[in-house]
């Protein structure tokens, strides 16, 4: 199989809060937008995609029409100091995970968007030692490489 493209698609009844959510506070484009399913992309040198879709559409099979739960959705940055600043401290979200430290090598907060779903804001760490021999060798900079990152 060649995938073309992949990207989640959020199962929602808050089409445009979410809309609005993703697009002020992270910056996705809209790229198709209907009453019921929303297309967003956040454009860069590797372009992400993620969609809403009203989870009570005939397009959802009707055993899975049900809002969104227990998603969460990794966004790494460059500084998730200035981010937390940016959303809780100047933008008054509130934090589902204050900032911190992890030993497996991540300096990151959580937040929640209007369905729930949590996004966790990333910046990758040195991990500990205890972590460090877990990482496979070279995943990070062979995704790097494939990338132009």
């Amino acid at each position: 199989m060649v995938v073309s493209s992949f990207y989640p698609v959020i199962c929602t009844d808050r089409i445009i809060e979410s809309r609005d959510f993703y697009t002020r506070q992270f910056g996705f484009e809209i790229t198709f937008e209907a009453d019921w399913y929303l297309s967003l992309r956040l454009a860069g040198p590797r372009p992400y995609e993620l969609a809403l879709v009203d989870y009570t559409h005939p397009t959802v099979p009707a055993k899975y029409r049900q809002p969104v739960r227990g998603l969460l959705l990794n966004f790494e940055v460059d500084d998730v100091d200035a981010e937390w600043d940016r959303l809780v401290t100047q933008g008054g979200f509130a934090p589902e995970l204050a900032i911190r430290s992890e030993e497996f090598g991540q300096r990151h907060f959580i937040i929640a968007d209007p369905n729930g779903v949590l996004i966790d804001v990333i910046t990758e760490i040195e991990p500990s030692a205890a972590y460090a021999g877990q990482f496979v060798a070279d995943s990070v900079t062979a995704g790097r490489e494939q990338t132009g990152v």
